[in-house]
């Protein structure tokens, strides 16, 4: 795995390589989801709201400045258990305002706005600037997009892939290890790369797709992958057409909307999280294969189906893992033309 590569370059060259970035000049000020932050220093004590920028703290070996984690939808990685089991987990899902200040973090990063904004499930930016606690927002999350539309928010502008790159440069920039950020977006682009050309001899024209995240409830509409969200930024790179048009991020389709655009393959996300019942991607598995409007569609009937863990279908490091997932199975179908 892509992370797993990153933490075994990061020991073999004990950071000597690395370190040769040129280092953070104190006050740093960052423009950020139409904040502007200022650090007199590199933040000593965080905390993460969101598994995205955990794992991007992780991969950057900055572990040590994390005094809390927060919503969780797959396990930790097992490159970074030991570290992982040090660090306390204020909740699953969303922690309260409480849990998070009494860690008393200089900086609380942020992968989701809805968490913590206008509208904040955790609470806005203003109570935590209040304190003089920094809110880092995912830019992958806050820009060219309206979250206050849709229950995941809609996008303005298709998801660009550099978003991701900023998140690592800034929070690397943040923390003073520009190195390890400029390693880590290097092997980012070059998992992508591999991933594009695993399928540059496939015919994919005729080729769709769906994600199914979860449901609410395995007998009404799934939530599944928007138009111009990630999964659909996944399959684009690969040349995939997304069967759904809605610019939601995770908007709700009904099955027998979803049986009439008959996508060619079906992705379906595995998580550990518990808090709808098809999080599950057994019962999502079992679900399709039984109903008698799913059972039906070519997707099902030629086990095109793939598992992602949720995480790769988020602005994360992990989707480049599950971008070469995905790759690896479309290249080994025999498609219909």
């Amino acid at each position: 795995m892509l992370l797993t590569r990153f933490a075994t370059l990061l020991s073999g060259l004990g950071f000597c390589a690395l370190a040769q970035a040129t280092p953070t000049q104190y006050p740093l000020t960052v423009e950020n989801c139409g904040s502007t932050l200022t650090f007199q220093h590199a933040p000593v004590r965080a905390v993460t709201i969101g598994q995205a920028g955990t794992e991007m703290l992780y991969a950057m070996g900055l572990s040590d400045k994390l005094v809390g984690t927060s919503l969780w939808f797959n396990d930790v990685l097992a490159t970074y258990k030991a570290e992982n089991d040090k660090i306390e987990r204020l909740a699953d899902n969303e922690p309260s305002f409480e849990a998070v200040i009494g860690k008393r973090p200089e900086l609380v990063a942020v992968e989701l706005e809805w968490m913590v904004g206008p509208q904040g499930a955790v609470g806005t930016r203003e109570q935590f600037h209040e304190l003089s606690i920094a809110t880092y927002l995912m830019p992958s999350d806050c820009e060219a997009k309206d979250n206050l539309v849709g229950a995941d928010g809609t996008r303005l502008e298709a998801f660009r892939i550099d978003s991701i790159y900023k998140s690592i440069s800034q929070l690397a920039q943040i923390f003073d290890a520009q190195g390890r950020g400029e390693q880590l977006n290097a092997e980012l682009k070059a998992s992508l790369a591999k991933s594009m050309a695993t399928v540059q001899n496939k015919d994919l024209k005729h080729t769709s797709a769906l994600f199914w995240f979860s449901s609410a409830s395995l007998d009404i509409d799934p939530y599944v992958a928007g138009h111009k969200g990630i999964p659909d930024f996944m399959l684009n790179t690969l040349g995939v057409r997304n069967v759904v048009e809605s610019n939601e991020e995770w908007p709700t389709v009904g099955w027998e909307t979803i049986a009439k655009a008959n996508p060619t393959f079906l992705v379906i996300a595995r998580m550990d999280r518990r808090r709808f019942p098809a999080d599950d991607h057994e019962k999502k598995l079992q679900f399709l294969r039984s109903d008698p409007v799913t059972r039906n569609m070519d997707a099902v009937k030629n086990n095109r189906i793939i598992i992602l863990d949720a995480m790769a279908m988020q602005a994360s490091v992990r989707m480049f893992d599950g971008l070469e997932t995905l790759a690896t199975a479309i290249n080994g179908y025999d498609l219909p033309q």
